[in-house]
């Protein structure tokens, strides 16, 4: 509304009126922004389920439509992804002695969950 307002000098039944139209053919629609951008953060910057969940709570999008986003998103994909991202942090971390320690803060700075990270963390060391 405020770009349509500034574009249209101030005239507020213009603006509504574009506004409206752009909601009508979805143009502007909630759930097919959060459902791209849970999407594109999981499979291209490797972020976990609760990174996304805050970060679009932070935008403002209602629960719901984050919920139905949250859906979206591949899980078995993600924990692949997870697994790829500990094994490379593991490398630069391999003499380290609080190692475990470590990749278990970043697993979780990424927005995984706790359990899935110990999991994964678990596998790892293992190895």
């Amino acid at each position: 509304m405020k770009k349509a307002l500034t574009a249209l000098d101030g005239d507020r039944s213009a603006a509504e009126k574009v506004v409206d139209t752009l909601v009508k053919e979805r143009y502007i629609d909630e759930l097919r922004y959060a459902s791209a951008f849970a999407r594109d953060k999981s499979s291209l910057s490797g972020w976990g389920g609760k990174k996304i969940r805050y970060m679009l709570a932070a935008k403002g999008v209602p629960g719901d439509i984050v919920d139905a986003a949250m859906e979206e998103i591949d899980s078995p994909k993600a924990r692949t992804r997870l697994e790829k991202l500990l094994e490379n942090k593991l490398k630069g971390l391999k003499d380290d002695p609080q190692c475990r320690m470590k990749m278990l803060r970043f697993g979780l700075g990424r927005g995984y969950g706790y359990e899935e990270v110990s999991e994964v963390l678990n596998v790892l060391m293992k190895r």
